[in-house]
């Protein structure tokens, strides 16, 4: 019953960031028009260092922060601080929709390299889900390539980036701690943010109109990765992340009611199809729990 507990409550953390990004989105988007990219990752992670420090000390996990193997942390840290500057340019300038979409790939590429860096299976039943979730995505992001934009670029090149943040967030939640990864997640984004926003030495200071968006989106910003890193401590990532494919209804839906986006049957067939490639993806690791246990027993 353990293991099951387990998967329970890494779907729980995985739903806590689906919220996270769905409202850092939109925050993103509204900040598109005063920030670039990278100011707002800045301003972001400074934000998140002073969370990371106030939760640490509150909880009483600094002394977990180690100076170790930060060659991992570096590699995670760079995938992720390209991904996210993708993510929050594309956010701007193509469909909600689309753009999750274009995301939600990132697990075809964790079911893939799991197997290959973390020693996890690659099941019948997994590449069956990872087929059943393309074919989803491709119905809702219908790509044009006779129109490709640096949009459209920054959307297919994001998931390569975050499937490398999740495969080096699995390897180092095997050795570090919540408060280690996070701190060291936002003192290099922060190392990274004010190198390229301010090689011009030009780095724009937020508007009061900016700052309420700008608190949700550093607030969500770390929230999101607690959620995620807490969930890929509690099961296998390449069963973790197709949970995360629930955002993509969900902020179809913001932007139908709040931005005037079309809502489309290539929409609501795309997304039941991703929701039934998570069913058989996490039926799969249940009967393999199951069967683990058994052979123990």
């Amino acid at each position: 019953m353990a293991q099951f507990s387990q998967l329970t409550q890494s779907i729980f953390w995985m739903l806590g960031a689906m919220i996270s990004f769905t409202l850092m989105a939109v925050s993103g988007r509204e900040l598109f028009s005063s920030l670039d990219t990278f100011e707002i990752m800045l301003y972001r992670s400074l934000v998140g260092i002073l969370l990371v420090l106030a939760f640490g000390k509150y909880f009483k996990t600094l002394h977990q922060i180690r100076v170790e193997n930060l060659s991992l942390h570096f590699i995670r840290n760079i995938s992720h601080f390209g991904g996210q500057n993708f993510w929050f340019y594309a956010i701007a300038l193509i469909p909600f929709s689309q753009l999750f979409a274009f995301e939600f790939s990132t697990p075809l590429f964790i079911v893939f390299l799991a197997p290959i860096f973390l020693g996890e299976l690659l099941t019948k039943e997994k590449l069956i889900a990872a087929a059943i979730g393309f074919l989803g995505i491709m119905f809702v992001a219908r790509p044009d390539l006779n129109t490709i934009s640096w949009a459209l670029i920054a959307a297919f090149l994001l998931p390569v980036c975050f499937a490398a943040t999740a495969i080096a967030t699995k390897l180092l939640t095997r050795k570090f701690s919540l408060t280690c990864i996070l701190f060291w997640l936002v003192i290099m984004q922060t190392a990274f943010s004010l190198i390229c926003a301010g090689y011009d030495f030009d780095i724009r200071i937020p508007t009061q109109t900016d700052l309420p968006f700008l608190l949700v989106v550093s607030v969500t910003g770390l929230t999101a990765h607690l959620c995620m890193t807490k969930a890929f401590s509690l099961a296998p990532v390449s069963v973790v992340m197709p949970i995360d494919f629930v955002r993509l209804p969900l902020i179809s839906m913001v932007g139908y009611l709040f931005y005037n986006e079309v809502l489309t049957w290539y929409i609501i067939l795309g997304s039941a199809l991703v929701f039934v490639g998570n069913y058989i993806n996490i039926k799969a690791e249940e009967r393999a729990q199951i069967n683990e246990r058994v052979s123990r027993s």
